[in-house]
């Protein structure tokens, strides 16, 4: 059989074809942070801090720590900004609130080596944001008067949000 040249495209095709197309199970798919929602649990956290006439920072990340929202009131120290986006990444990493992880490090003698992370920030206000079970990303809260209270403002956006 003979092969002409305006055949060679079609041959190629079909015999690359199969790389082309992964087999369905190496294919992840998850879900995600949005920026519309992120956007959304932000203004929820802050209302919720403005109704106990409080100002925080609020930072929203992703599956993959990424940082995908952020916004600050007026009046807030600078280094709220980076311990709101710590805490968020280190309830993202560990799918644990910051401030249950805080406890943990201090009271498990195999967990106190936590604090020497430099990315994980153990003091409370981060949340996991969790989707059927999933942790989708995390919201950290700086700024409004201690952990409990930075925590307590982005656990009532998320109860509302998701």
């Amino acid at each position: 059989m003979r092969l002409r040249l305006s055949q060679l495209p079609l041959c190629a095709a079909a015999l690359f074809s199969g790389l082309a197309f992964a087999a369905p199970d190496s294919v992840l798919e998850h879900k995600d942070m949005s920026l519309t929602l992120a956007n959304q649990l932000i203004d929820k956290t802050l209302e919720s801090c403005h109704d106990d006439e409080r100002t925080a920072v609020v930072a929203v990340v992703d599956r993959g720590g990424r940082l995908v929202a952020l916004q600050r009131d007026d009046n807030v120290g600078p280094h709220n900004t980076i311990a709101a986006q710590r805490k968020a990444f280190t309830s993202l990493s560990t799918g644990t609130a910051s401030r249950e992880l805080s406890k943990i490090a201090r009271n498990d003698p195999e967990s106190q080596n936590l604090n020497t992370v430099d990315e994980l920030l153990l003091l409370g206000g981060g949340v996991p944001v969790k989707v059927d079970d999933a942790v989708i990303g995390a919201i950290g809260v700086a700024g409004a008067g201690g952990s409990a209270i930075d925590e307590g403002c982005a656990l009532d956006a998320i109860d509302e949000v998701i």
